[in-house]
């Protein structure tokens, strides 16, 4: 199984590369993440896509409040979900 951060430089290649894959990211993450990786994404997990430019950038962080075993495993590259 591929960790979190591996899944997430795979599809920020593909979408770097083939504008229909970047499109249909944009439009149903799930629905890509399932296909790409086989993962049935929660229905109380929410993905959001951002589109960079050359102007923005986007940096995600972490809840502010989260137990040890979820830190451990971002920290660990995994899903903390």
């Amino acid at each position: 199984m591929k960790s979190a951060e591996e899944m997430r430089s795979n599809l920020t290649e593909k979408a770097a590369m083939d504008l229909s894959f970047r499109k249909q990211l944009m439009d149903d993450p799930k629905g890509v993440v399932q296909h790409e990786f086989g993962i049935t994404v929660p229905d109380n997990i929410e993905i959001v896509v951002h589109e960079s430019d050359k102007n923005t950038i986007h940096l995600s962080i972490p809840p502010g409040e989260m137990e040890e075993e979820q830190l451990e495993a971002i920290a660990a590259g995994r899903c903390c979900c």
